[in-house]
């Protein structure tokens, strides 16, 4: 039976991107298909020496920054204080330059905070940025972004009359899905964000954004289209959800379900300006 070839560099590659990664976390590559060294014997036990009540403990090895991360509730409510006291929307994206308490700002090469109009009446929001977006450090404009200005064009808006953020403002590696607790970490900066914002219209891309904002456990298919309130804590605003542009671009057919909720959101803004 003749063994298999091996992969070539360009299938590895294709395989690596197709698998969702898409950028390097270290600093030297390493070539893992090199031969493994052999596990050394185990050296023989050495005799423990009695602890010295007058000397300190030795040292423990300094642990690099990226590693540093926050118990998950200790991090939640870092954030929250830190979102509450923000005054404008430029003093929460210099908290969130600095804040160290979710993992995924060290891995991101960005902060994705929004991109639009602050003073916009309709706000939309989706989930993560991906890797065009960790690039540019602005949010949707890859290829759901670019879906989604062309969604937005035909209600009569573009980014200059509309604010776009998402809920995790860091990219996850290789476009994973952010864990829950990442989520609530995150989840008071979007929400003092949408409060400083205050738009009359808020709109939700894709289910985890609407499941994070809006406290539903449906589907998005039972969700999208459907007229719900969203507190602040000093006012209610209209909110509806919708397809995200990317689950769009994998499922065209669902754009004219889209399309009654884009005209919707124009007949809200119509009747709230009214």
């Amino acid at each position: 039976m003749m063994p298999e070839p091996a992969p070539t560099l360009q299938q590895l590659l294709a395989f690596y991107l197709e698998a969702g990664v898409d950028c390097a976390l270290a600093d030297e590559p390493i070539n893992r298909l090199e031969g493994v060294d052999p596990v050394p014997a185990p050296a023989a036990p050495r005799p423990v020496a009695a602890l010295n009540p007058l000397r300190p403990p030795p040292a423990m090895p300094a642990v690099p920054r990226s590693e540093i991360v926050a118990a998950p509730d200790a991090a939640i409510a870092s954030a929250r204080e830190a979102a509450r006291t923000a005054p404008t929307l430029e003093a929460l994206r210099a908290l969130m330059e600095t804040f160290d308490g979710c993992a995924l700002r060290h891995t991101a090469t960005k902060l994705v905070f929004a991109d639009g109009n602050p003073q916009a009446r309709v706000m939309f929001v989706g989930e993560a940025p991906g890797r065009d977006e960790d690039i540019e450090g602005l949010p949707f404009v890859g290829r759901s972004g670019k879906l989604l200005d062309r969604m937005i064009a035909a209600i009569g808006l573009d980014r200059s009359k509309a604010y776009i953020a998402n809920v995790i403002p860091w990219r996850p590696p290789g476009n994973r899905t952010p864990t829950p607790q990442e989520t609530q970490i995150c989840l008071p900066f979007i929400q003092r964000q949408i409060e400083l914002v205050n738009p009359d219209v808020l709109v939700t891309l894709g289910n985890p954004s609407t499941q994070a904002l809006l406290g539903t456990r449906e589907g998005i298919m039972r969700t999208r289209g459907k007229w719900l309130d969203y507190d602040t804590g000093t006012r209610s605003i209209r909110a509806i959800a919708t397809f995200h542009p990317a689950y769009l671009l994998r499922s065209p057919s669902y754009k004219k379900m889209s399309w009654l909720d884009l005209r919707a959101i124009a007949k809200a803004l119509v009747q709230v300006s009214a």
